[in-house]
């Protein structure tokens, strides 16, 4: 198996939204974007799989020596010999991969996070750079487009933590910020223990309007002349948003389940805004 073989396995296997706005691009881009999409989730599954947290810290510093050799070196892992050659064709900035690997080890170090402030640092490193990452590859003329894919990644991360609400407190992390919870009358051990109520909805629709705010920010700095270079990147808002909305019409009811769109409807949104854009 090819390097490149290898990180669109990885990318197929996930079943993320983000796989299904991939087929939509030029071959040398696709195999960007996986190479690029394969690295996030190695990462991710450092952290969501490994039960020790010393064991993880150990496996995100060797990636950080990977992502190196990937830049000046010999890497060994399939996904850092792919990003090898995509950096060479495209102009992806080293300390962007290293933001990611710092938002990684946060959710080693930080389980909760005070205020939005604070999450907001974290969304920036493991989503804001994804975005500018992804706009890189797709292209654009005017700088201001990575603004709007670091707000897009943005609005991609909230929408993640209300989906995974329930999931993500199962690994002892709660991303809502406590102050939020505190505003809410929400307890943390109602969120632990799956306790779904009218406080929680309320604290959860509030966390979407601040997911919508963000997509709506980057719909307005989108400059007209990358709408089309862009494209990829609105069907994913597409089918994210439309998974939002789902969400949001089932109760908010992610403590104990979690909403997902089938894949023949992920390729419907696609195309339709595919056409559309």
């Amino acid at each position: 198996m090819t390097p490149d073989e290898y990180c669109q396995q990885k990318a197929a296997e996930s079943r993320s939204s983000f796989y299904y706005s991939f087929l939509f691009l030029a071959p040398e881009k696709r195999t960007a974007m996986m190479a690029l999409y394969a690295f996030c989730r190695e990462v991710d599954d450092v952290v969501d799989e490994t039960s020790d947290p010393a064991l993880a810290a150990t496996k995100l510093a060797w990636w950080r020596t990977e992502l190196e050799a990937a830049y000046q070196g010999a890497p060994q892992h399939p996904v850092t010999q792919a990003l090898q050659a995509v950096a060479r064709r495209f102009p992806l900035p080293q300390e962007l991969f290293q933001e990611i690997l710092d938002g990684m080890e946060m959710d080693l170090n930080q389980p909760r996070y005070p205020d939005f402030k604070a999450l907001n640092l974290y969304c920036h490193r493991v989503a804001g750079v994804v975005g500018q990452l992804s706009a890189e590859i797709f292209g654009y003329r005017n700088r201001q487009t990575l603004k709007y894919a670091h707000e897009l990644g943005l609005a991609f991360q909230l929408t993640n933590i209300i989906r995974d609400v329930g999931e993500d407190a199962r690994r002892g992390r709660i991303y809502l910020p406590m102050e939020d919870l505190q505003r809410f009358n929400v307890p943390a051990a109602d969120i632990q223990q799956s306790r779904h109520s009218d406080a929680f909805r309320e604290l959860m629709e509030f966390q979407a309007e601040r997911a919508e705010y963000h997509y709506g920010q980057a719909q307005a700095l989108l400059p007209p002349e990358d709408r089309k270079a862009q494209r990829v990147g609105l069907i994913m808002a597409a089918i994210y948003r439309t998974l939002l909305d789902e969400i949001r019409r089932d109760g908010f009811l992610v403590l104990d389940r979690r909403t997902a769109l089938p894949p023949l409807r992920k390729l419907w949104i696609a195309g339709k805004t595919w056409l559309r854009t």
